[in-house]
């Protein structure tokens, strides 16, 4: 992602939409908002894991940093600040929060690190992949298992592209299994109710370095693994084999659905960018919900919306869009920021389905109940696809 150099417009380009959903839809999702409610306001601090690139420091003002840390959004005194930045190797991708404040972080494919912060943003731990065999690189994303005792990274072997899940010691971050994905260019892994593992098959092609090739030869798929033993529980497939099954999130309430973000790879651009962004799987069933456009064809990052809905980025055409059960042939804008990707769950337990949306300019926050804000970046710099939400 580039870094702008235009000024920040706060609050210019961020949109309620709505009238896309049906009024019964919007009324459900602000019941709370009447005088009776007890609703609680949103916390006036937040802390999050994040990954950016910023302008180094120094004479040549043309290069950047990549860098691993923490920001802390002060909504009451309108500001983000950057409490903690370390350096890194390379784009970050995937962060995992983890018990006592800390967290994980991966290298974006083809990655080589692997590290752990502590609470403060610092690092404490790191694990290159120089150090295993065979040669593999990370794909940018990493679960822990339920009882918090290993860890789970998707992989590439450099060699034949077969995609990998490493089971990690949780402690010492080294390799003590690996479990075939049954596929290539695996991305996002998540734990189903069960406490499976399921896998994002990305179905892309690459080099060594990562850069796609032969996009003919896709296959993208969503599998479900046994994590003690690899075992192949299930395997789904779209129509559509140039729809790469990029991340993943699982909806709220009790029958709760995986939403799926999608990335077209087709050579007419017209054609990506009329593609669908999301996909939908219930345990049995693989499917696109809806055809609408309104995301261009390419989901940055998913989370999970009101209502057992999504929100997801269309990073390309920056747009933050809905999709809700109630309204399921639809995508809602409901935000325009610049380079929009990441999202993070609000942290408001009694009124779930608001989300952070980090952008080109700063983070913005969206609530069906609450008035839409943003907050400007403390310096100039353009954060990756994902973050997370610390305890504070």
């Amino acid at each position: 992602m580039s870094l702008s150099r235009r000024p920040f417009l706060q609050r210019a380009a961020l949109l309620l939409g709505a009238a896309a959903l049906p009024p019964s839809a919007w009324a459900r999702m602000a019941a709370a908002s009447s005088p009776e409610s007890s609703a609680a306001p949103i916390a006036p601090t937040a802390r999050l894991a994040a990954a950016w690139r910023a302008r180094s420091a120094g004479a040549d003002a043309a290069s950047t940093t990549d860098y691993v840390g923490v920001l802390h959004l002060d909504w009451t005194a309108g500001q983000v600040r950057i409490a903690q930045a370390t350096p890194v190797q390379g784009r970050a991708h995937g962060l995992l929060a983890e018990a006592g404040g800390g967290f994980l972080a991966i290298a974006s494919r083809p990655g080589r690190w692997l590290m752990r912060l502590d609470a403060q943003g610092k690092l404490v731990q790191q694990h290159w992949l120089d150090q295993e065999t065979p040669a593999h690189s990370f794909d940018g994303h990493i679960m822990a298992s339920n009882d918090g005792q290993w860890l789970y990274t998707t992989e590439t072997d450099r060699n034949s592209g077969q995609g990998w899940v490493s089971v990690r010691d949780a402690r010492t971050l080294s390799k003590v299994a690996q479990w075939a994905t049954q596929g290539m260019d695996p991305h996002q892994l998540l734990p189903d109710t069960q406490g499976m593992l399921v896998v994002a098959n990305g179905g892309i092609p690459r080099t060594a370095k990562g850069d796609k090739r032969d996009l003919h030869l896709m296959a993208p798929s969503l599998v479900r693994l046994n994590p003690a033993n690899g075992e192949l529980l299930g395997q789904w497939r779209l129509a559509d084999p140039r729809l790469s099954i990029r991340h993943l999130a699982w909806s709220t309430g009790e029958q709760p659905l995986l939403g799926v973000a999608l990335q077209a790879e087709h050579d007419d651009i017209d054609q990506r960018r009329a593609a669908p962004a999301l996909a939908l799987w219930d345990g049995k069933e693989l499917r696109i919900p809806t055809r609408t456009a309104t995301a261009g064809g390419y989901a940055g990052d998913i989370a999970p919306g009101p209502g057992g809905g999504f929100v997801i980025s269309g990073q390309r055409v920056g747009r933050g869009v809905l999709w809700h059960p109630d309204a399921p042939d639809t995508l809602m804008t409901i935000a325009e920021l610049r380079e929009v990707c990441a999202l993070s769950p609000l942290p408001l337990t009694d009124q779930p389905g608001g989300v952070l949306l980090g952008a080109a300019r700063g983070v913005a926050l969206w609530h069906p109940r609450l008035a839409p804000a943003m907050l400007a970046w403390p310096q100039e710099m353009s954060p990756d696809n994902h973050w997370i939400a610390l305890s504070t």
